[in-house]
């Protein structure tokens, strides 16, 4: 495992501002500004309501490179693929979450997991903010301390925030030391096909009703948010969920694959 540590621009690299269905196209434009000025380049947009635009290109002033070279994903997962964290930020308070944290702490956070691959900060649209599914999505979530009294606060000016609070912490030399013996953490995409393998393996085997799930997925997704398991840990798990399935299919005078216990989430 490489251990060498990476310049502040090459941490810069590696972390994909995402902007989830923006309805102005001059917040795309002023994102990209505020991102330029922190030394961030990685724009992703989620359906953008208008983009490409003029308005977004007048207000990017100087910074219509970011929006050239901006990636347009059709939803949130594929903005997302290739990640290992993902953190959203968001106001709103919701059930089975991991502990939020403050601006300041994310972006220290997401920093130093660029060390170890793509990371993403997410910011919803500027009216509704990102879904519950979406938030579902994001392994962490972190909040701006603003006035409470007063507390609205534009998307452009939210991403300059964090972009301003992404430089500090990449230009911040302290970083931890890898631990001794640690593997690469896994993507985004391997963590969902892990979910995805276990939701699989627990309705073949009547342990969930598929049309009552309750809340096993949220809480499977809470638990390996906490976690923060490493690529070799979900193929150990993938390859055990894979010969249990296979253990459900072979013939056998007992029926092994019900189970009388039903899940209680």
């Amino acid at each position: 495992m490489n251990t060498t540590p990476l310049s502040a621009p090459a941490v810069l690299d590696r972390i994909r501002v995402v902007l989830s269905h923006p309805s102005h196209p001059g917040n795309i434009g002023a994102a990209a500004r505020a991102m330029k000025t922190m030394g961030l380049s990685h724009l992703v947009l989620v359906n953008p309501k208008a983009f490409p635009d003029a308005q977004a290109d007048a207000m990017a002033a100087g910074a219509t490179d970011l929006l050239v070279q901006a990636e347009v994903a059709d939803s949130l997962a594929e903005a997302l693929s290739g990640t290992v964290l993902a953190m959203a930020m968001t106001a709103r308070r919701r059930e089975l979450a991991v502990p939020a944290l403050w601006a300041r702490d994310g972006a220290a956070e997401l920093v130093a997991m660029a060390a170890t691959g793509d990371v993403a900060l997410v910011f919803g649209n500027e009216t509704s903010g990102l879904s519950n599914d979406e938030l579902a999505m994001c392994r962490r979530w972190a909040m701006i301390p603003v006035n409470a009294e007063f507390s609205s606060l534009n998307l452009a000016a939210a991403v300059q925030v964090l972009c301003y609070e992404l430089r500090l912490a990449a230009l911040d030399p302290g970083l931890p030391p890898a631990i001794s013996g640690a593997g690469l953490l896994a993507s985004h995409d391997e963590v969902e096909g892990l979910i995805a393998h276990i939701e699989r393996a627990a309705v073949s085997s009547e342990f969930l009703d598929p049309a009552s799930p309750k809340r096993l997925i949220a809480r499977l997704r809470r638990m390996f948010s906490r976690a923060g398991p490493e690529k070799e840990e979900v193929a150990i798990l993938r390859g055990l969920f894979a010969a249990l399935e296979k253990g459900l299919c072979a013939p056998s005078g007992v029926d092994t694959a019900k189970s009388s216990r039903k899940v209680d989430n």
